[in-house]
């Protein structure tokens, strides 16, 4: 399966790196190894890894429809798996689950939050970013380090429902709508990082007075 990103400017320059990362991810699909890069990039992305699996898990549901609910569910057993090993991490290397979270990604600022909401409802606040667009690494490792609060078990079973709903619902999307959500993707790619970046922020306010 091919797949042509169409230039959002008229400039003859090299693509921005937005456009180049997504273009490396995309790239996957196109090869044998698509459904092993996916289980890959999703998991190292819910321990370190800033790149979602999401845009994968896109271009193979379009690629082959009917196997679009079993990428899904590869998917979310990679990212599950993923959240495991990033609460290893904080919980048995602590200094590099916050060198990870404070200078590797920047989120630093979500940390004393996360605490927060481990204090008032760990699995509430795992499903809850698990599914949505919030950082969920920020989750998994802080569950490490906050391990007194939050078991292993809570983090896997949090997990396990949110972001196998969220997988599902791509695929599911994919599956029933196709070809006009997958060119909505190419054509309008810059506009959906900035509906992603709201739907981050909105997240964090979310599980905020979800919790109250």
């Amino acid at each position: 399966m091919s797949t042509v990103i169409p230039h959002l400017t008229t400039a003859p320059a090299k693509p921005n790196l937005l456009k180049r990362l997504y273009a490396w991810v995309l790239h996957w699909a196109d090869t044998p190894y698509g459904l092993t890069a996916l289980v890959i990039i999703a998991f190292v992305e819910s321990s370190f890894f800033p790149i979602p699996p999401d845009v994968l898990l896109i271009a193979l549901c379009m690629g082959a429809p009917q196997r679009s609910f079993k990428f899904a569910l590869w998917c979310a057993v990679g990212s599950v798996a993923g959240g495991a090993a990033g609460y290893y991490i904080g919980y048995a290397a602590e200094p590099l689950g916050r060198w990870i979270i404070f200078d590797l990604l920047h989120y630093g600022s979500a940390w004393d939050k996360v605490a927060e909401l481990y204090g008032q409802n760990a699995f509430l606040s795992i499903t809850t970013a698990a599914f949505t667009p919030i950082p969920y690494k920020v989750f998994t490792i802080a569950a490490g380090v906050f391990h007194e609060q939050v078991s292993i078990w809570t983090l896997l079973g949090a997990s396990a429902i949110g972001r196998t709903g969220r997988f599902m619902l791509v695929a599911g999307t994919i599956y029933f709508f196709g070809p006009p959500i997958k060119r909505l993707l190419d054509k309008y790619l810059e506009l959906f990082t900035v509906i992603f970046t709201v739907l981050l922020i909105g997240g964090f306010v979310l599980i905020k007075y979800a919790l109250k």
